[in-house]
């Protein structure tokens, strides 16, 4: 029995698991309120990731894009962002801040996107001068890393633009990462239970916008700037995502010695304990018994269905690296097998990762954990009969292995598009672990009928 930690052995993608860098950014500037994200390239870095946003959120977003064509492709196009930005401003009085996010072309031909900002400062004061426009110049080269990537360094460059110290609060910093609304959601109750006054970065709880009788529907985030400015003064900073904010929380330990708490993302029972113990350490609050009660449930749960319907289930889960660590510790308190783990990006710290590590110390089961892999790695498994696999866990751009092997899925992750509503559930925290188990439970149950296979267990007799 092993777990081994291998790249995948070829040397292009087939069906990636990731999107580009630039995708990343603009879910950081959208998360933002006041906030419209300039994508300094072509058209279609802007509008397919929007595209994938409405799809998944069912809800539109304002991102701009500077339209770089073939010729400013070859001549350079700094002077079609420098008229993207004097427009937004010019046509958005409520914008404050201006992510200014490069792509490949951009990259590759060398636009000086710093020059860009520091030229563009001096002409707002003299164009604009009652105006005060943040901009925040973020590099995300898209023919490198992922949309991981893409992420952490937006938020990053926005911290060590915004972030100033001023009087020390009580507040503790929560960079949520890529991660739904309803997991925001589900972190704020955390801390409404516990009494701990929290700064979100980013705060996308308010992406479920409302239909009102005005008939006015507009999805944003709640991230003001001056809650970015304040990310220097909290009293720690808790990152729920390593490799989504892990960068930005260092930053602020470094610069302006605000502790940082970068750990396993709280999904599942042990590591929501372990978020919650150090919520205590950092605010000397206790765990209030209303969460105490949660998570009893949530054992509940799992104890009604971990022996009979999930034990030695084998799993294969793809997507965000904090996620698929996440499940896969989840899935072993479950007693299903996570046999196969598939990241999806270049990233060499992976392979030094503790959580990795840990895994490979205490599986008691042969496990794959392929880096900078696509889901043709899964398909090719599962055809190949090389490994058995009883259930999928990922976003929905792999649907189609799930659908062509009839093995039951449960879609997790982003995006999340071929099910209505995914977002608004959270799966970290108690409440996640319940939704999670009930879920695969209904998935495995929904199989065990269509195959015929063992559905007398769920008759009542």
């Amino acid at each position: 029995m092993s777990c081994s930690l291998q790249e995948k052995e070829r040397k292009g993608i087939i069906n990636p698991i990731f999107t580009c860098q630039p995708a990343g950014a603009q879910f950081v500037g959208i998360g933002i309120k006041d906030c419209i994200p300039l994508v300094h390239g072509g058209q279609g870095c802007c509008m397919f990731v929007r595209l994938m946003f409405a799809q998944h959120f069912n809800e539109n977003f304002d991102i701009a894009s500077s339209s770089v064509n073939e010729g400013a492709a070859v001549f350079g196009g700094i002077a079609q962002a420098e008229q993207a930005v004097i427009t937004m401003i010019g046509r958005y009085p409520h914008l404050r801040i201006l992510p200014i996010i490069t792509t490949c072309s951009t990259e590759t031909i060398g636009d000086d996107v710093d020059g860009l900002v520091t030229k563009l400062e001096k002409r707002i004061k003299k164009e604009f001068p009652n105006r005060e426009v943040i901009l925040v110049p973020v590099h995300t080269p898209s023919y490198t890393g992922s949309q991981i990537h893409g992420y952490d360094n937006a938020l990053k460059a926005i911290v060590e633009k915004v972030a100033k110290k001023g009087k020390t609060t009580n507040k503790i910093n929560v960079f949520t990462g890529w991660v739904n609304p309803g997991d925001v959601t589900e972190v704020k109750h955390i801390f409404e239970e516990m009494q701990i006054e929290g700064n979100f970065v980013m705060d996308t709880e308010s992406f479920d916008a409302p239909t009102m009788p005005d008939k006015s529907s507009f999805a944003h985030g709640s991230t003001t700037v001056e809650d970015l400015v304040d990310t220097a003064n909290a009293k720690a900073t808790v990152a729920l995502c390593k490799y989504e904010g892990g960068k930005a929380a260092e930053y602020l330990q470094t610069k302006f010695k605000v502790p940082a708490i970068i750990e396993d993302m709280p999904i599942g029972i042990k590591n929501t304990d372990k978020f919650l113990m150090n919520l205590t350490k950092l605010t000397d609050r206790k765990v209030s018994q209303a969460l105490a009660i949660e998570r009893g449930k949530a054992l509940d749960t799992i104890a009604d269905l971990a022996h009979m319907f999930f034990a030695d289930k084998k799993v294969a889960i793809y997507g965000d690296p904090d996620l698929v660590l996440g499940l896969a510790e989840f899935c072993l308190e479950c007693e299903l097998k996570p046999v196969l783990l598939l990241l999806g990006d270049d990233n060499k710290a992976y392979a030094k990762d503790p959580r990795i590590a840990e895994l490979q110390n205490k599986v008691d089961f042969d496990m794959e954990i392929i880096l900078n892999s696509d889901l043709w790695e899964l398909e090719k498994r599962i055809k190949n009969k090389e490994m058995d696999i009883d259930l999928i866990l990922g976003h929905s751009k792999g649907r189609f292995i799930a659908i062509d092997n009839e093995i039951p899925m449960v879609r997790v992750g982003f995006p999340t598009f071929d099910r209505a509503g995914l977002w608004r559930h959270p799966v970290i925290g108690y409440n996640g672990a319940i939704y999670l188990a009930e879920t695969i439970a209904n998935a495995l149950f929904t199989d065990m009928e269509y195959k015929h296979n063992r559905e007398w267990l769920l008759n009542v007799w």
